[in-house]
Formats: structure tokens, sequence, C-alpha cells
């Protein structure tokens, strides 16, 4: 789960760095939903990519309550954990292509 955890800062981070690249006079948004991040950057990316970030946001759990963290927990098997951070991998890669 903290893996999870961890890719989500990775990709949020990202994507506030390309937020920041194309509105360099502004601050990026004070969230940390990927989704809306990137529609507030003015870049395209894939719709399935779009459609997965928007679960992954599942993963940001600070401030979760102690109920949700154990039924998230039991889906963070090692095959689901796998599947995961190698989506997780193109994403990065995809948006690394859009900083430069």
């Amino acid at each position: 789960m903290h893996s999870l955890f961890f890719a989500h800062l990775t990709v949020e981070k990202l994507c506030k760095a390309i937020w920041v690249k194309n509105n360099p006079d502004n601050f990026p948004p004070r969230t940390h939903h990927l989704v809306k991040i990137i529609q507030q950057s003015n870049i395209t990316i894939d719709q399935e990519y779009l459609v997965f970030l928007q679960s992954f946001d599942d993963f940001l759990i600070e401030g979760r309550y102690p109920d949700y963290l154990f039924k998230i927990n039991k889906i963070c098997n090692f095959d689901f954990t796998k599947t995961t951070l190698q989506k997780v991998a193109e994403i990065i890669k995809c948006l690394q292509e859009k900083l430069p």
C-alpha cells in the first residue's frame, strides 16, 4: 500500500511540474487529484491514462479513516501492486515527455 502511495506522490509532483511549466506566473493548484491537475496544465494525455489516474487517487491515503485504510490494504496484494506500478511507469514516461 505504501509503495502505491509514494507512486501517487511521484505522479502528482510530475503533474505539478508540468503545470508550473505551462503556467510560469502562477502557483500550482492546491489539490492532490491528478486528473484535475492535468486538466489545468493545458496538456493532453490518453483517455485510458486519465481513467486510470482517476482511480489511482484512491491511494492518496493521507487523512483517510482507519476503516478505509484496512479496506484498501486488502486489495494491495503483490499482483495488484505490480500491475498498478507498471501502469504508473507508463504514465510517468508519458508525462516526462511533456515536461522538456
